[in-house]
């Protein structure tokens, strides 16, 4: 029996996910694992960002955003958009502008173009809550999954001076 958060968060079952956020010409996109569906109808999803971060400001002047599904193949790519301050971190990649006007991940497995619903605070996050306006199967393969990434969100740090009971 374990108490360490770290590998118990690691049994929830959920995807690795590219968040393409704009507003305007800025444009930026970044790792999530934090995705679920959140109602039927209308179709929402609820997306986990954190506040303090540089697209949390695109998403909200912008009001649009898309979910990319990464294949279980896809490891680089959920590495590469979870590093903060790289000066281009687009480049490199080919993207499609959704309905929204929200970038697409060409190599994604799907996508789910939204627009922002609303945000609640969910301690040292925001919940952003989005409406499903369109969507498309991409590419064929499996999702990746969160636990298949191990701490490449550095997650274990996080949970040194914690302990679940």
């Amino acid at each position: 029996m374990t108490n360490n958060p770290e590998q118990l968060f690691k049994h929830l079952s959920h995807g690795v996910y590219v968040i393409g956020v704009c507003a305007g010409e800025r444009r930026n996109a970044f790792t999530a694992a934090w995705v679920m569906q959140a109602s039927f109808q209308p179709p929402l999803l609820a997306i986990s960002i954190n506040p303090e971060h540089y697209s949390y400001q695109l998403m909200q002047a912008g009001g649009v955003c898309s979910v990319n599904v990464l294949g279980s193949h896809q490891y680089a790519i959920a590495a590469h958009f979870g590093r903060a301050g790289l000066p281009d971190k687009m480049a490199g990649f080919t993207w499609h502008t959704a309905k929204t006007g929200a970038p697409i991940l060409s190599e994604s497995l799907a996508y789910f173009d939204c627009q922002v619903s609303h945000y609640t605070d969910a301690g040292d996050h925001k919940i952003v809550v989005c409406k499903v306006i369109a969507g498309a199967k991409l590419n064929q393969g499996q999702p990746l999954l969160y636990n298949q990434t191990g701490d490449m969100d550095g997650s274990a740090e996080l949970y040194k001076s914690q302990d679940v009971a």
